[in-house]
């Protein structure tokens, strides 16, 4: 088991990333955006000299959070986006020797219901995907956010089923926020233990964000890890049980920053919230595993 994280969110840029990486003493990243740019959209020039700062530093890139397929790109439009990302990401992954990435499964329709959502197309094209990746010695993994993927266990289940090969990352700070669109009008929130429990034989590998729904708002707080209503510490010691052997990304996401009243500048308290999320991932795996070794305290 080793532990990662998107550390954009310590960071704009990657000499920050790096350092917020060291200050954990982790050697792995999941790179999603570097100086506002997602790592395979940045110019040739630009994701060179990351590479070498990396290379420096030591660090590994473990994912590349991509957005290939997700929430923003419609089914209903040609899928030139994700194809021009999926070439330009695997050369990149295949010089820093990244061997996972994070797709999804196009945006849900809103003006259609849960069973009309063009499925088949969606499975034709995560399957053209799923091939150019695997042919070139790389493993993606779907993310249930907000993507037909995400709609519900059994819409995930219905995909990989029609995707065979096709792997997950389960991201548990998501379904709380998530419509359950298995479940009748007026949708509840999904429940980030169902979830999981249903398609916990697909998983690769995890994101940790958590928080809680506003229902009044109708907008989530983000909190600390197994603070909040993603069944974080109940799926962490459920995987530790069935022998999860993979990578732990944080995501914070914390719509209020660590330490913010001590007057940082927004980098400043950015970078403080990052670490601090980190430290206080391990501490609740170390209590798990403990746990998990001498009973319930």
């Amino acid at each position: 088991m080793y532990l990662t994280g998107f550390a954009d969110e310590a960071s704009k840029n990657i000499e920050g990333q790096i350092k917020a990486t060291l200050e954990l003493g982790w050697t792995h990243i999941e790179s999603r955006n570097i100086d506002g740019k997602n790592i395979h959209d940045l110019p040739d020039a630009d994701f060179d000299r990351v590479a070498g700062k990396l290379e420096d530093a030591g660090i590994q890139i473990n994912c590349f959070g991509s957005a290939i397929a997700n929430w923003a790109k419609p089914i209903t439009e040609p899928m030139d986006s994700s194809l021009a990302e999926t070439r330009r990401a695997i050369p990149r992954m295949q010089r820093l020797g990244t061997k996972l990435i994070r797709i999804m499964s196009f945006a849900v329709l809103k003006d259609r219901s849960p069973e009309d959502q063009i499925e088949t197309e969606r499975f034709r094209r995560l399957r053209e995907l799923l091939k150019m990746f695997t042919d070139a010695g790389i493993t993606p993994v779907h993310e249930n956010c907000m993507n037909y993927g995400g709609m519900g266990w059994t819409y995930t289940l219905r995909m990989l089923e029609s995707v065979p090969g096709l792997k997950l990352v389960f991201d548990t700070g998501n379904p709380h926020f998530t419509p359950d669109y298995i479940k009748p009008k007026p949708w509840p929130r999904q429940s980030a233990w169902d979830f999981y429990s249903h398609v916990k034989a697909h998983i690769a590998y995890i994101h940790i964000k958590d928080g809680r729904w506003n229902e009044a708002a109708q907008n989530t707080t983000y909190t600390f890890p197994g603070e909040g209503e993603g069944d974080v510490r109940r799926i962490v010691k459920d995987l530790f049980q069935n022998g999860y052997d993979g990578g732990i990304s944080i995501e914070p996401h914390l719509a209020v920053v660590f330490h913010e009243d001590k007057g940082e500048s927004s980098e400043a308290a950015m970078f403080t919230n990052y670490v601090e999320y980190g430290r206080r991932m391990e501490r609740l795996i170390a209590a798990v595993k403990t746990e998990l070794q001498t009973g319930p305290a």
